[in-house]
């Protein structure tokens, strides 16, 4: 069953959504841009700082579900003006492992809420932290127990010390 989340930190908002929805498998966020983190007063700057403060504040809202950002699996980005997806870009990666970026699509949007320059969206998986744990074990099974290994090593001794050696 679905749950339907409005952070307590950001604004009301002003459309008829919520700010997030989890479900067993995914955590889904609604777009986001620098001026909803700001009670509507913007901090617009520039692109990349603009960026930043959006990833900061999706990164606090996923991790307060037991998320991270290495399990977003997608994010739709749009800009005001595609010319400006270098500043963009630069600041986004900041926040990814370059060997892991999720799926991403990148859009002009010539206006987005309030004067901000960048909105976006993202979709997480929830099971990650069952995988790592899985991954784990698998680790651990590979590992052979201290009890075998003073076995293995008393039994090699024993055959050092043999008079036929």
């Amino acid at each position: 069953m679905p749950k339907f989340h409005n952070d307590a930190t950001l604004p009301i908002p002003l459309f008829p959504g919520s700010h997030m929805v989890i479900d067993d498998n995914y955590v889904f966020l609604s777009g986001m841009s620098a001026e909803d983190i700001q009670s509507g007063e913007s901090i617009i700057g520039n692109v990349a700082e603009e960026t930043r403060l959006v990833m900061r504040s999706i990164q606090r809202m996923l991790t307060s579900v037991g998320c991270d950002l290495c399990d977003v699996v997608r994010v739709d980005v749009y800009l005001t003006d595609l010319e400006l997806i270098r500043d963009m870009d630069a600041a986004y990666a900041e926040f990814f492992d370059s060997r892991r970026y999720p799926a991403r699509t990148c859009t002009q949007s010539p206006r987005l809420y309030g004067s901000a320059h960048v909105e976006i969206t993202v979709m997480a998986s929830r099971p990650a932290e069952a995988e790592k744990k899985e991954a784990e074990n698998e680790e651990g099974e590979n590992e052979k127990p201290e009890d075998e290994e003073r076995e293995e090593k008393k039994g090699e001794e024993e055959a050092s010390d043999s008079p036929d050696n």
